[in-house]
């Protein structure tokens, strides 16, 4: 079965959070934006096997992390869309603009698309392309636990920013109605920012998506 743990990172807050099977231990970490020791203390203190980098995108809250991250352990980076990689090709600029610590470039080890699967020990996740809030953004999503890591697609209350380079408030919208709500009202979702929230909730009181 899956198990997860999510915990604020960056000046920004964004919840990068721990996926792990609980049989094996083995363990991927979703949008290491920063506060790297801090995560590397979580997965001693867990017991972790961390074996992969997942992105759902490459803004740099979600993404600043991971070159290094990578280098310092030998990990794979896994996604995002390659839609995304002139956000990557730019995080250095990145984050100087917002008074990050130098990010380090990478290329993806792997880059993901709609329908594919990642796998952790005995549990699989489906991917899922949102563009909308970045023209490359995946959501991971297990139906066995059902729970979703959507980053900055849909938030408790709100949804992603569109007005960045490549954004599409268009797209987005899209991206919720034909890729999110099929999930189930029932299952849970954990946001880029801020507190879960399942996509009924979502559906019934979100200001912004009730008529999606």
């Amino acid at each position: 079965m899956l198990d997860y743990l999510t915990l604020p990172v960056t000046a920004f807050a964004q919840n990068c959070s721990f996926v792990w099977c609980d049989q094996t231990r083995q363990a991927a970490v979703i949008d290491p934006g920063g506060d790297l020791d801090a995560l590397l203390a979580e997965v001693n203190r867990l017991h972790l096997s961390l074996e992969q980098i997942w992105l759902t995108h490459a803004h740099i809250d979600h993404a600043g992390g991971a070159g290094e991250l990578a280098q310092r352990l030998g990990l794979p980076i896994i996604g995002p869309h390659p839609g995304d990689q002139f956000w990557i090709d730019g995080l250095p600029q990145q984050s100087q603009m917002f008074g990050f610590p130098p990010a380090l470039l990478f290329k993806p080890t792997r880059w993901l698309h709609d329908g594919e699967t990642v796998t952790l020990g005995s549990c699989t996740l489906d991917v899922r392309h949102c563009p909308g809030h970045t023209p490359g953004h995946v959501v991971f999503y297990s139906a066995e636990a059902k729970r979703a890591f959507v980053g900055d697609v849909l938030f408790a209350g709100s949804i992603g920013r569109t007005d960045f380079p490549g954004g599409s408030h268009e797209q987005l919208l899209a991206s919720i109605r034909e890729r999110l709500w099929p999930m189930g009202d029932d299952t849970v979702f954990i946001p880029g920012h801020g507190p879960e929230s399942t996509f009924g909730r979502e559906r019934r009181t979100n200001p912004y998506v009730t008529d999606v």
